[in-house]
Order: structure tokens, then sequence, then C-alpha cells
């Protein structure tokens, strides 16, 4: 009830407002400012006021939102807890019992091997000028003719 006084009267200013707007011989905003004065007057009628209010002031209302971020934040530390601790425990066991690394459930196995050092002695290394680093970029500049 005290709301819709609250919009009932913004409303009536706004529109006063825009009659002194409008008598000053500035149409275009006077009607701008009518346009945003009834805007509160049309939000009560439709109720929508009563329904904020409604959501806004009910403690059930906000304890309902207090679970919801309490299960929001349930499920990010369990999907953390997840990753970091490699399965459930049963896998965990089993890994323990075959020692390898759980991976997830469902994923295949890797298809690479474990990581080898390079050997260094096969690659050839050809050591380079001023006059090489540049030859590559001069033979593309006189191809489109600069």
């Amino acid at each position: 009830m005290l709301t819709s006084t609250v919009c009932a009267a913004v409303s009536a200013g706004g529109l006063g407002i825009a009659l002194l707007t409008a008598y000053r011989k500035r149409f275009l905003a006077a009607t701008r400012i009518a346009a945003y004065s009834l805007i509160p007057i049309g939000l009560v009628m439709t109720g929508i006021i009563d329904w904020v209010t409604g959501l806004v002031f009910k403690p059930t209302v906000w304890a309902g939102f207090g679970v919801l971020a309490l299960s929001a934040l349930l499920f990010m530390v369990s999907r953390t807890a997840e990753r970091r601790g490699g399965g459930s425990r049963k896998e965990r066991r089993a890994a323990a019992a075959a020692g390898r690394e759980v991976a997830a459930p469902g994923a295949s196995a890797p298809s690479l091997g474990p990581a080898r050092p390079a050997d260094r002695s096969k690659i050839k290394s050809k050591p380079q000028s001023a006059g090489d680093d540049f030859s590559d970029i001069e033979a593309i500049l006189k191809k489109h003719g600069i």
C-alpha cells in the first residue's frame, strides 16, 4: 500500500515537471519526462511492484537464496575436491594397487609413451650469418618487385 502511494506521488511529480517543461516550449523533453513519470504508476497497476516488494521483504525468500547459494558452494567444493583427489576412493585404491595414476572414468589410455629426452648429437647445427637470415626476405621482396 505504501509503495503504491509512493509510486503515485513520483508519477504525479514527474507529470508536473513535464507540464512545466511543456510550458517552456520544450515539447520533446516534456514528452520524455512524461513517459518516464508514467512508469512507476504503470508498474503498480500491473502488480509488479507488489511482487518485487513481496520478494525483497520476505525473510523466507532470503533464506531460500541462502540455501541456493549454499548448494552452489557445495557443488563447487565437490568438483574441486574431485579434480584434486583423482576420483573416488575405490578408483584411488585400485590405482594404488596397480601402481599407476588414476585417469578420469571412461578416458582412453594415452597414445604416446613417456617422454624421452632428445638426442642432441643427431641434430645438425648450421652456423648462420647475418646475410643468410635476410636472404629469404630479400628473395620475397624481389619477387614482388619491391
